[in-house]
């Protein structure tokens, strides 16, 4: 069955003219930036700030701070699904790559590929199937069977030769922590990543990466406001450089502070137990326009999009080829 889900790579630079096309999730963070009449400048205000954190936690044999700059490449999958004698193809996953330009010496530098994590069946799972499963219940539960296809296809993908044949390391996803949960600090400190955080209890979102195979840590870099989750597999601090981890930290923390400035612009920095609040008041705001309840609604549509356009049309082949690949 495995032959009949292979997967398309396509890639576009993510930069100041940067247009979504029609197949990217429009609640995808880079995709919300780029729309409205503030389009470009809120373009270019992102890709300043990601390069001024990079400079500032690279700051060895950096004296000016201006050493480094970040390139980023969206990375759009679809699958293609054989059914019969057709083959038909579905957006599954966006990601980001990120490229480091050292200027002082000119070289191009590989970084994560990972990052943000853009998924059309992911909306489905959580903004239709979880509601309609709980639309008549006395207490919120979760299907057995919650977020075992979208993990199957992740994991598919992950170790599939279009993969290997694009990128030479495993991916890194880095979230934002749970506004319903609290963490505490371990007293671990690493160079880069910054003092570790772990979560108190579990998330539904931690379990539904760990059937992607990926499991989490939570770093606060320094200056930061309040710790990232960075979902992984392998080695988070042995497989990857100093200059990836600043990648993937700079871009994912600029657009944090754009999305939840509550919690990553806060005026105060998070202490030894932390607890996320989105209606805190005392944080400051970037320069870049965005609206965070229209992107709530747009997940709803898009999860509905998925379920007519793949869940339903390609249910059994989907049902037989993850319970074939679980096995």
């Amino acid at each position: 069955m495995n032959k009949d889900f292979t997967f398309t790579i396509k890639r576009s630079r993510f930069d100041e003219n940067y247009n979504p096309s029609e197949n990217t999730r429009i609640t995808t963070n880079f995709a919300n930036l780029a729309r409205g009449k503030n389009r470009q400048q809120n373009l270019r205000n992102t890709l300043v700030m990601i390069d001024n954190r990079f400079n500032t936690l690279a700051h060895w044999d950096n004296p000016k701070g201006d050493r480094y700059s970040v390139e980023l490449d969206i990375i759009s999958v679809e699958m293609n699904i054989r059914a019969q004698e057709n083959l038909n193809t579905f957006p599954v996953i966006e990601i980001l790559k990120t490229t480091v330009i050292d200027k002082k010496t000119n070289a191009r530098i590989a970084g994560i590929v990972g990052n943000n994590f853009s998924s059309y069946v992911r909306d489905y799972d959580f903004s239709v199937l979880l509601s309609e499963h709980n639309k008549h219940q006395t207490e919120f539960s979760i299907p057995s069977d919650f977020g075992e296809l979208h993990g199957n296809i992740f994991k598919h993908f992950a170790t599939s030769d279009e993969y290997k044949n694009n990128f030479s390391k495993p991916p890194v996803i880095c979230l934002s922590v749970s506004n319903k949960n609290s963490y505490h600090r371990t007293g671990n400190v690493h160079p880069v990543l910054g003092i570790e955080y772990q979560q108190n209890g579990s998330s539904l979102t931690e379990d539904y990466f760990k059937k992607m195979g990926l499991q989490v840590r939570y770093f606060m870099p320094a200056n930061s406001a309040a710790p990232l989750a960075f979902f992984f597999s392998g080695d988070l601090l042995s497989d990857y450089t100093s200059l990836e981890l600043i990648g993937t930290i700079s871009t994912m923390e600029t657009f944090q502070k754009i999305y939840r400035p509550e919690i990553y612009n806060a005026n105060s920095a998070a202490g030894q137990y932390y607890q996320p609040d989105l209606n805190n008041q005392d944080y400051s705001l970037t320069k870049i326009v965005y609206d965070r309840e229209e992107r709530s609604q747009l997940a709803i549509e898009q999860g509905k999009f998925t379920e007519t356009h793949f869940i339903k049309p390609y249910k059994n082949i989907l049902e037989q080829w993850s319970a074939d690949y679980a096995n």
